[in-house]
């Protein structure tokens, strides 16, 4: 194993004495090429240019002798040093921290960041980086080669966004581009580089935040979710407030995830799970409830992409869904959800006979079904007596999972 371990950051200053200090007794040097070529690096020193983190861990545990790595930006911050202290690797680093590429790409944007989500693409991840991008107002995206602008703009397709593309922060190549979301897929982008990403609906007014990249209650109103409608009629035409809470119960959206709610009505389900962290899509064939639904979303401070059409049909040009809710359109709007295989579907029937063909409808693509009966009924506290009565069958269903 490696006598000493260094983990060295890098944001283009001068190196700290402590990382002069460092390379001056290594025997090997990992880093990118702009690191290797950095004249304190020693000319007696073993160098590997790293591509994979892991293979490099390996060779670094394997070495005997002081061993420096070299990672841009902060290490500790979405970087080399989670690699390096991997159990499998045995490594003990001392780590020489430098400005993080987010820290930088805020600073030449002249804007605050404790307000911002920040998301790492990879080609695997891409998807789940473009919908916290589609769900909060301002996102830092740390991009690699596949996932980089271009892409972001390509699957954030109808959805604006500002961008403020930071390339190769640090180095004589620097530059800051700001453009529209529909521009960026035009260019080519060096790498690396950082994408800030603004826009939509912005936060509501509060005191200064406390918690980074995160909007917790403002105000007891602010609390919970499935809260009953004020509206009699917004209320019946969404399902009671136990329908829905039993809804986001079984569909579980969370941060990265994109929800469909196809029959949306006034909104109050699709709000609840964009205010839960996720993206949402809320569909309906009535302007009237799309307009509702977007009030509604302004209102909670929260992102919603509302479309106005009817299912199937137009459910063909969306993006493709983690988790469904399906609360109007039956068992044809049903299969064709299953067709797009989100991880869970979740729909309700008032009727025996329309379960068994939603049920039908839902094992036929694979899934795993639940079926319960629920009955609601609202009371008076004042008198006990009976104000509202809801029956309903409410179907949940998993795909299984495929290893």
């Amino acid at each position: 194993m490696a006598d000493r371990v260094t983990v060295i950051g890098w944001d283009g200053s001068s190196l700290t004495a402590a990382a002069r200090s460092a390379l001056s007794a290594a025997t090997l040097v990992a880093g990118a090429a702009h690191h290797l070529a950095l004249p304190e690096v020693p000319p007696t020193a073993e160098r590997i240019r790293l591509g994979s983190l892991g293979l490099a861990a390996r060779r670094i545990a394997g070495h005997r002798g002081t061993a420096v790595v070299f990672a841009d930006g902060d290490p500790g911050f979405f970087g080399a040093v989670r690699t390096l202290r991997a159990p499998e690797h045995g490594l003990e680093v001392e780590v020489v921290p430098a400005v993080s590429a987010v820290a930088a790409a805020f600073a030449r944007a002249a804007m605050p960041w404790d307000d911002a989500q920040v998301v790492v693409a990879h080609p695997r991840t891409l998807r789940r980086a473009v919908n916290v991008c589609r769900a909060h107002p301002k996102v830092a995206v740390l991009t690699s080669p596949g996932a980089g602008p271009a892409e972001l703009a390509l699957l954030l397709d109808g959805v604006h966004r500002t961008f403020v593309i930071c390339e190769a922060l640090g180095t004589d190549k620097e530059q800051v581009s700001v453009l529209t979301s529909d521009k960026a897929a035009d260019h080519s982008w060096r790498d690396p580089n950082v994408v800030i990403v603004i826009g939509g609906a912005p936060p509501l007014a509060a005191e200064p935040g406390w918690l980074l990249g995160q909007s917790p209650a403002r105000s007891p109103a602010d609390r919970g979710w499935a809260r009953p409608q004020a509206d009699a009629g917004e209320a019946k035409e969404g399902g009671s407030a136990q329908l829905r809470a039993a809804q986001l119960a079984r569909l579980g959206p969370r941060t990265g995830d994109l929800v469909w709610d196809i029959g949306s009505g006034p909104g109050a389900l699709a709000v609840d799970a964009a205010a839960l962290g996720a993206a949402v899509i809320a569909v309906d064939t009535d302007p009237d409830a799309c307009a509702r639904a977007s009030a509604a979303a302004r209102a909670r401070g929260v992102q919603l992409q509302v479309v106005n059409g009817r299912a199937p049909h137009v459910l063909e040009d969306l993006p493709e869904p983690d988790v469904v809710r399906v609360g109007g359109g039956g068992a044809e709007v049903v299969a064709a959800v299953a067709d797009r295989r989100p991880e869970r579907i979740v729909s309700h029937a008032s009727t025996r006979d329309e379960a068994e063909a939603i049920a039908r409808a839902l094992t036929d693509h694979g899934y795993t079904v639940e079926c319960a009966l629920l009955q609601s009924v609202d009371l008076d506290p004042r008198t006990w007596a009976e104000q509202d009565r809801s029956v309903v069958f409410l179907l949940a269903a998993e795909r299984p999972v495929t290893r």
